[in-house]
């Protein structure tokens, strides 16, 4: 791309925007304003509606839009220098408007060229046509590692390679649309799209809602529908497959996944049996039939392709082998995303199609055959040069791909030797001015540049394209900062009619039939990380509550070396808490667990659940650096443990009574059994300090209930009655053991119907045990045995369920 001193024209008029001050870049093609600077069609009423509101009006509004994509969560990871970072998902508040006209011309060359795709893969995997006549080179083909060789020849179970395939446009300097690039791998985006629409809609609601922008949702029933079909051809579920939460979209994966109702699954969670892919559940193997990999092919079989992938699933090729089950889209489509095979496509195309491309790419030329490299060499300066085997844009290659006109003379001549000695490796492409599209800029409107990705999905009457897409906008001039890597910005994309459009939604239709998906579908890697997000949740409370009984006595007395508090401190020290600083290292730790715990199965997390749970770990990393000790520590405490209340009183009411929510219930419980236990025996010991049963009844949250059960001073029977055999206690030991006898004999049968599990039997023992002990049974000695056994319980779990 070309990097341009563009200089703003002086003499064209203004258009009629927002403030009057919108000026076009001379000689660059801008989508909101003509050559006269006159407003499109499609956007003079937009337009028109800003003026309307006001500069003003309009930033208020746009950090309301920003406020709800922090609220959501939404971020996209980032790889720099200094590692990875989540960044907030950079909105650029104004839409991009397209006509439905142009977006009509646009569709009808994107379905062509996927299908052009789709033939491709179809020639290279099968007969290889394409390379026997010698109009693609067989040494390009097989030097690309997109190419992958264990599953030539091997037909797709859905008789389809591609399925849901995106591609970059940019408009040039004659106005028309150009492919940049091509997404076939794994294209990624399509969820950020719909956040970008829920964000400006959000902030533009009023415009939105008079304007006939066509909408998202039945792009996505379509396809979902689609994949639906295909699995239950299969009799296997649906999933999508993620890299994980270190990927840099993996907040999108999780989304769709949520949003279109499918398992999100990662690649240990699955495994080969019989030929077949299915997936660890709490209830036992169960079949996967159609895979929405998210991940790079490579990385998919570590048996078969790469060795060193730590994400794949060993065995999956042998799968795709036998035809049980859909890759979505199949391994080796990325093949399509080479750079070089742009300057094929126009001859392919007429060879396949019988007709020359509707939309053109950016022109190519690869330096493997000698009338392309002689004139890649005699106009170096005019192009961009890079690597010919690619599957990125020029403009996210991070310096492997060099603008001719930008380079000292011992650099145009080093790149010239190293194309003359390898040209194959090389290619040259026209360095395209791209469009402007307006930004929103210290109160005013400014133009920069921008690229179009616009999704396809196969349905079973055919590619359907999605009405807008995701425009990537510059924050300055430079064409190669519109990259998201580089800190470009995300604008939505309106496709506006002149007449009222189908308000579609993701909702069956009333005659559509349905399938309600059993609970045990639950996978073991959720279960697990549920339990213990119930474990953290916990464990954060009860920390919390030690805390606060423990700086109300400092507070009061002013005395670190009370006797009661040194013996807290010395309780608390093996768990790694300590009470300097007043918010110690170790609390924080532990509800930075709960939200990894809670990023791992972030598909089934509601939004709310995760504000929570977020606005939960800023507050305690704000604390962490102005809470002193005493009276200051104890109000801190407080507003903790209101809002771990909020948190967990949100779930427990939100939250669907399924397996899921078991496990979370369990884990929970599993805790809640251990810390009461533990902290029991602790501070009801024959050495305990003066003050400690009234500091356990604090703990315990049952100092009310204390005083209207026993008309008489705390003793160690009583609050041992209290917190650990009171049946109707929340707080108590054996209120805990019910809630596990309860919830564990929901839980899918282990070894089958019929049949307890050991953890069922455990937990039986257990409860029947303490529900007949009486006060002065409960010594030290039984409640340490207590925590450890409960503690033991969460082991019998995980054999059976988790492993």
């Amino acid at each position: 791309m070309a990097k341009g001193n563009q200089k703003r024209a002086g003499g064209r008029p203004r258009a009629r925007s927002l403030l009057g001050l919108y000026r076009p870049i001379d000689g660059v093609v801008d989508e909101m304003v003509d050559a006269t600077g006159n407003p499109r069609p499609a956007w003079r009423s937009f337009i028109e509606a800003l003026d309307g509101l006001g500069a003003e009006t309009l930033g208020q509004r746009f950090i309301r839009a920003d406020q709800y994509l922090r609220d959501a969560g939404v971020y996209y990871r980032v790889y720099d220098k200094a590692g990875a970072n989540e960044r907030e998902w950079p909105l650029a508040h104004v839409p991009l408007l397209i006509d439905e006209k142009e977006w009509a011309e646009i569709s009808a060359g994107l379905v062509q060229r996927a299908d052009l795709f789709e033939a491709i893969l179809a020639d290279l995997y099968g007969s290889n046509r394409l390379i026997e006549t010698g109009i693609l080179p067989a040494g390009l083909i097989a030097a690309s590692p997109e190419y992958l060789r264990p599953v030539v020849g091997v037909r797709p179970a859905s008789g389809h390679f591609l399925h849901m395939v995106a591609f970059e446009l940019g408009r040039g300097p004659d106005g028309r649309w150009w492919v940049l690039g091509d997404r076939t791998q794994a294209p990624s985006g399509a969820g950020f799209a719909l956040e970008n629409r829920v964000a400006t809609t959000r902030a533009l609601s009023d415009i939105y809602g008079e304007m006939h922008v066509h909408r998202l949702a039945g792009f996505f029933r379509r396809f979902r529908d689609a994949l639906n079909g295909m699995a239950k051809d299969s009799g296997g579920r649906v999933a999508i497959l993620t890299p994980g939460p270190l990927n840099e979209t993996y907040y999108e994966h999780a989304y769709i996944a949520r949003y279109l109702g499918i398992m999100l699954l990662e690649g240990e969670d699955l495994t080969v049996s019989g030929g077949r892919l299915m997936v660890r559940t709490v209830s036992g193997l169960m079949p996967i039939g159609v895979l929405w990999r998210r991940l790079d092919a490579a990385f998919a079989d570590p048996l078969e392709l790469r060795p060193d992938s730590q994400i794949g699933t060993p065995g999956l090729v042998e799968a795709i082998r036998r035809g049980t089950i859909s890759a979505v889209n199949a391994l080796g489509s990325g093949l399509m995303q080479t750079r070089a095979l742009l300057s094929f496509l126009p001859r392919i195309a007429r060879e396949l199609q019988r007709e020359e491309l509707k939309l053109p790419s950016i022109a190519t030329w690869w330096c493997g055959q000698e009338i392309e490299r002689d004139h890649v060499l005699a106009n170096i300066d005019r192009l961009v040069v890079g690597p010919a085997l690619s599957t990125r844009l020029a403009f996210e290659d991070d310096g492997a791909t060099q603008l001719g006109s930008a380079l000292s003379a011992g650099e145009r001549a080093a790149l010239i030797a190293r194309i003359e000695a390898d040209g194959a490796g090389f290619v040259g492409q026209e360095a395209v001015t791209l469009s402007t599209t307006p930004v929103f800029v210290g109160g005013v409107l400014e133009p920069r540049p921008a690229s179009l990705r616009v999704y396809l999905a196969r349905t079973q009457e055919g590619w359907t394209v999605m009405p807008g897409g995701f425009a990537r906008v510059g924050f300055s001039l430079d064409p190669t900062a519109i990259a998201m890597q580089r800190g470009g910005q995300a604008a939505d994309v309106w496709v506006v009619s002149d007449r009222p459009v189908e308000r579609e939604t993701l909702l069956p239709q009333e005659t559509d039939g349905f399938t309600r998906t059993m609970p045990g579908s639950l996978p073991s890697r959720a279960a697990e990380n549920l339990t213990w997000l119930g474990r953290y949740i916990e464990r954060s409370e009860d920390t919390v509550r030690i805390l606060r009984a423990y700086h109300v006595r400092l507070a009061e007395t002013s005395d670190p070396e009370m006797p009661l508090l040194a013996d807290i401190r010395d309780y608390l020290e093996p768990f790694g808490i300590e009470v300097e600083p007043a918010i110690p290292l170790g609390l924080i730790s532990t509800l930075d667990s709960a939200v990894y715990s809670a990023g791992q199965i972030r598909d089934r997390f509601s939004p709310d659940g995760w504000l929570a749970l977020k606005d939960l770990s800023k507050t305690i990393h704000q604390f962490a650096d102005t809470v002193a000790p005493g009276d200051d520590a104890t109000r801190a405490m407080t507003v903790m443990l209101r809002k771990l209340a909020g948190f967990s009183g949100l779930l427990h009411e939100n939250m669907y009574r399924f397996t899921g929510w078991r496990f979370l219930e369990i884990g929970r419980r599993l805790e809640r059994g251990i810390q009461i236990a533990r902290t029991l025996a602790r501070l009801t010991g024959n050495g305990a300090p003066d003050g400690a049963l009234d500091m356990m009844l604090e703990i315990g949250d049952s100092v009310m209930t204390h005083r209207r059960q026993y008309p008489v001073q705390a003793g160690r029977r009583t609050v041992i009655d209290l917190l650990a055999l009171d049946p109707l206690n929340p707080r108590s030991i054996l209120f805990q053991l019910e809630r596990l006898k309860a919830e564990i004999g929901m839980l899918p049968p282990v070894g089958g119907e019929g049949h307890m599990s050991p953890a069922a039997k455990e937990i039986l023992q257990l409860n029947t045990a303490i529900a007949v002990m009486e006060p002065s049974d409960m010594t030290v000695k039984v409640l340490d045995e207590l925590a450890n056994q409960i503690g033991d319980l969460y082991n019998s779990l995980a054999k059976a369920y988790f492993g």
